[in-house]
């Protein structure tokens, strides 16, 4: 059966799934009772090629705009241009001098004619009743004023969707609507024949069945929806800065309105269509709304930006000027949210399952209803009354019709590919709460399978609460804490070394020192520029004061590619300075100056060299972050566009940043050891401070290679094959290396490889790997948008308690599937056997509709909804080649089987004997005992289910409330179906040794159970 579904099911990957691979699998699936729910939680394809279609126009429309756009440059320089445009009354009346719709032609057409007619962004802003330094007012009254002119940033979802129709939809299964038309002629000749009510007892008896299933169907179903809403909810959770009655704040990007004044920096989404303000190296990737993947360069003379854009590089200022399903980005994302998400490989595998078992299932109900009508012809033949057909006759016929019918509601498991969804939709809720929100439903299977994690460094396995310990400033190396000792410190320094410390801390940086609402200082950053923002506080530094004293003329931001960031400023005095800060090694080596302990700039000798490496081999060795400071006189004259020197420095000093490692990780690293799982270091960091933190962290061992970036560029195919094997470590990693490590492991080594990342140029190797996890505190939208987890806590712990819940997701489904093709096989082999050898069948239409809901909503909810034990992590991981059906869960299904086969077979060939039934109800009664065991030789194996492997299946019971609720429940409706509605279920009450010998038949399954599990395979 595997290689089967390995051929026809296995091209559904865990992500970035071609299109002929999801269309050929829906249509092997021929075979389908409900189609509403067996193919609710896939994708929807046709509205992917709507939102296609719209990515395409949108490419189209902006090509053109682009180019009417410099074509208008070229013509309105000098001209006067006159406005023709008239403002709305309603808008005069809120206080703007300019409409919705006027903004949205300006930006989404890129009309810069408009634009300079309005006065350009200022004139935008002013008619926007805005401030571009202080932003918007945060009055009640104008934000409801701005909401009701210019709407809100959100985009038109599909409503949620009531009870009542996932009611409607569970009726929609094929089966149950033969056998409501089954009950609905059964009722019509019952009562024609017998009268009411006693006519109508076996008609009336199906209906109660069919509308018991399809309210535990749609309860199920509708409780899956609202998690799966509430996850939703979570995902698009997104914060942006913005400045608001001067204060720079954080708000949610669905409260943001037009004249909003937002700060975006790289990495960030571009979260409503605005206009650029002021900024540095501003390059925006438009792929996600024109799939156009060539960045976009955006200036003062091009300053269009649209929203869901990606900021790729640089940083900038931008008024917000038309939001939500005003823009184009509302538009394809109201059309992509009804796309849905991709199935997961184990959904479609299990669709395969159940459409091989439903042809099996068909063809035994086909040749049952052939046999027991064949039976009926024989014995009428016998009396001689062939040509004489009765009522009676018609029910008997329309009886094994319906018996057919549910051979088939039982034989098609459809309960299987909805059980991943049930055990996902758990699992993500839980993993909610533990801090872990998955993005794509196929990675919480494919955790459970990882061999591999490579993790950051920064943040990941330490603190990511970064201070400067230790700084090397004019050669000498000083302890850094409180400001008692940086006074220290600055009496230390010479003054000029102390001025062009403090103008490079403070200008070269990405972060900001504001004021909140309570007056207080706030440092805004990542927590490197936050470190060394404070260092020069601690220095006695003012952030204001020194950038009012310099004017920035271009900044080259950090990126992970270069390892360090650049500015050039202009001096009060005239002349331009270049500042550069970055890895210690790299901006040192673009030093041949360097200031000495008297404040002077002298030649970097060797001595000099040494010295500094030496201490940032110290630094590193003490597990300690460390940069570089240096800068250059570029004399009297710089342009913008020149790029920024790369040699010729002087250095100013080495900082050393602590970064604890977090509590916890070295016990989760031994975790995943003993779990099978290899865990490896990829950091942009030393390699002395990485290896220094691998070994604290239990990751490096004595075996284990540690290599640089750079040397891992350069080897060789036959090299990397040995190498990887072995690499635990990998420093001053470039994001192609990343991806390269990650590839290999992936194709060359087979390992299923979970990756972290929280940078933009993280993203090809998060979609490079099976399961990529984005930090959601450091993290960029870029990364997060790439990753199939965010780990909300930027813990390493959670990665690992994301790898258990992913084994706990793949062992349930498991569990559940054994449990239900054992139900499967044993009603289709007692069924058709009992019609061909005596007849009839023992087990009703009503009976088979009941065992049909055990098996199928039941059991997916007691089994797939197991919350994981540590004990998962003492196992070695399935990784890529596993088999799902296992040998081990064939071994369980086929002895189950064979067991409960014999009991029944057993009751139904000796059963009178066996408890001394005579009299006109034996028959009944044998009957219902045999449905009664049969029931029971369920519940009994449901609770065997719980452990596939080990004997002792009690472990932990009672704390899975869900596992006891259903138990409980079935025991107790099984006991009101045997004794109180046997007129509808055909069923008859049994005596107390009746009872106890079927609950002792169906528990005697469990140490036949146990007994299979000592046969090893």
């Amino acid at each position: 059966m595997e290689s089967y579904l390995n051929e026809n099911f296995g091209d559904v990957k865990n992500k970035n799934s071609s299109e002929e691979a999801l269309q050929r699998w829906r249509k092997l699936c021929w075979l389908v009772k409900n189609r509403k729910r067996r193919f609710r939680f896939t994708a929807n394809l046709s509205k992917r090629f709507e939102a296609e279609a719209i990515r395409r126009s949108n490419q189209e429309k902006f090509r053109v705009a682009v180019l009417v756009s410099q074509a208008a440059l070229q013509f309105i320089h000098g001209l006067n241009l006159s406005s023709e445009y008239s403002v709305p009354a309603e808008v005069k009346a809120a206080g703007f001098e300019i409409c919705a719709d006027e903004l949205g032609s300006i930006v989404e057409g890129r009309d810069v004619k408009k634009l300079k007619i309005h006065d350009g962004v200022e004139g935008i802003a002013n008619k926007l009743n805005t401030s571009i330094p202080n932003g918007i007012s945060t009055s009640e009254q104008l934000l409801n004023q701005r909401k009701e002119i210019y709407g809100i940033n959100k985009f038109t979802e599909s409503p949620v969707r009531g009870f009542w129709v996932f009611v409607w939809e569970a009726l929609q299964d094929m089966t149950l609507m033969i056998l409501a038309v089954c009950a609905f002629v059964s009722l019509l000749v019952g009562i024609t024949m017998e009268g009411w009510p006693k006519g109508a007892h076996d008609g009336l008896g199906i209906v109660a069945s069919i509308l018991l299933v399809v309210f535990v169907t749609a309860t199920s179903d509708y409780k899956q929806s609202l998690q799966f809403k509430d996850l939703d909810r979570e995902k698009k959770k997104i914060t942006v800065q913005v400045t608001r009655n001067g204060f720079r704040q954080k708000i949610s990007i669905y409260d943001l309105l037009p004249g909003d004044i937002v700060h975006l920096s790289i990495g960030d989404q571009v979260p409503a269509d605005g206009l650029f303000v002021a900024g540095f190296s501003v390059l925006i990737n438009e792929s996600s709304l024109t799939g156009e993947s060539e960045p976009i360069n955006i200036s003062v003379a091009s300053p269009f930006l649209l929203s869901g854009t990606k900021v790729q590089d640089g940083s900038c200022k931008m008024l917000v000027t038309t939001v939500g399903m005003r823009t184009q980005w509302g538009k394809l994302m109201a059309t992509l949210s009804e796309g849905g998400d991709d199935e997961t490989p184990l959904q479609v595998k299990l669709n395969g399952v159940a459409t091989i078992i439903g042809k099996i299932g068909l063809f035994f109900a086909v040749v049952t209803f052939t046999v027991l009508v064949q039976g009926l012809l024989n014995r009428k033949l016998q009396e001689g009354t062939q040509w004489i057909w009765s009522g009676d006759d018609a029910v008997e016929i329309l009886e094994f019709f319906a018996i057919a019918v549910t051979i088939v509601v039982v034989a098609v498991p459809e309960g299987l590919p909805l059980a991943v969804t049930l055990s996902l939709a758990f699992a993500m809720k839980k993993m909610m709460n533990d801090k872990a929100l998955v993005r794509n439903l196929a990675a919480c299977e494919t955790m459970g399978s990882a061999t591999t994690i490579c993790s950051d460094k920064t943040g990941t396995l330490t603190t990511n609460h970064m201070t400067v310990v230790k700084a090397c400033i004019c050669g000498k190396v000083k302890e850094v804490g409180s400001s008692k000792v940086s006074f220290n410190i600055c009496s230390d320094i010479p003054d000029s070394a102390l001025r062009v410390l403090l103008q490079s801390i403070f200008n070269n940086t990405g972060g900001e020192v504001v004021k909140n609402k309570d007056d207080k200082i706030v440092i805004l950053g990542t927590p490197t520029e936050t470190a060394l923002l404070e260092f020069g506080l601690l220095l006695g530094g003012d952030f204001q004061l020194e950038r009012k004293e310099s004017k920035i003329v271009k900044v080259e931001p950090f990126n992970s590619l270069k390892k360090q960031m650049g500015v050039v400023i202009e001096l009060p005095d005239g002349g331009f300075r270049a500042h550069c800060k970055g890895a210690s090694e790299i901006v040192l080596a673009a030093c041949d100056k360097v200031i000495d302990s008297n404040g002077n700039v002298v030649p970097l000798d060797v001595e000099s060299i040494n010295h500094l490496k030496n201490t940032i081999e110290q630094f590193a060795g003490e597990a300690l972050r460390t940069l570089c400071l240096a800068y250059m006189e570029t004399g009297t004259e710089f342009s913008a566009e020149s790029p920024i020197p790369v040699t010729g420095y002087t250095c100013i000093g080495i900082v050393g940043i602590k970064d604890p490692v977090r509590p916890g990780v070295k016990e989760s690293v031994a975790i995943c050891r003993s779990a099978g799982i290899i865990v490896r270091m990829v950091t942009g960091d030393n390699i002395t401070t990485a290896k220094a933190i691998a070994r604290e962290c239990g990751i490096l061992t004595d075996n284990g290679i540690a290599i640089e970036g750079p040397e891992f560029r350069e080897k060789s195919e036959e090299e990397l094959q040995e190498i990887i094997p072995k690499l635990q470590v990998m420093a001053r990693s470039s994001p192609m290396d990343k991806h390269t490590l990650v590839k290999h492991l992936r194709t060359t080594f087979e390992d299923v490889v979970a990756v972290t990342g929280d940078g933009t140029n993280d993203a090809p190797a998060l979609h490079e790997a099976d399961i990529g996890l984005a930090m959601g505190i450091a993290g960029t939208e870029v990364a997060k948008e790439s990753a199939d987890v965010i780990i909300l806590d930027d813990n390493f712990s959670t990665i690992v308690t994301v790898a258990k819940w992913g084994r706990s997701v793949y062992i349930n489904i498991q569990k559940f599937v054994q449990f239900q093709l054992t139900v499967n096989v044993v009603a289709l082999i007692v069924n058709f056997s009992s019609a061909c050898l005596t007849g009839n069948a023992p087990l009703t239409a009503v009976q088979l509709l009941w065992v049909n809901m055990i098996m199928d909503t039941l059991g997916a909810l007691a089994l797939a909804t197991e919350p994981p034990n540590d004990n998962l992590m003492k196992s070695p991981p399935v990784g890529r080649k596993g088999n799902f059906i296992s040998n081990v869960m064939w071994r369980n299904i086929l002895g189950q089987s064979l067991y409960q086969f014999v009991i029944i077979w057993y009751l139904q060939t000796r059963g009178k004997i066996a408890f001394h039934l005579d009299g006109p109800d034996s028959d009944m009664i044998l009957n219902t005992l045999i449905f009664n065991s049969f029931v029971f030789c369920q519940v009994f194996n449901e609770i065997s289910s719980r452990e596939m492997e080990k004997i002792n299946v009690f472990k932990g019971i009672l704390k899975n409330y869900v596992f006891v609720t259903v138990l409980a429940s079935t025991v107790l409706f099984q006991i009101i179906i045997v004794e109180f509605l046997g007129a509808y279920a055909n069923t008859s009450p049994l005596s107390f040794q009746q009872w106890f010998a079927s609950i002792f038949l169906g528990f005697l399954g469990m140490p036949i159970a146990a007994a299979l599990k000592l046969i090893s395979i």
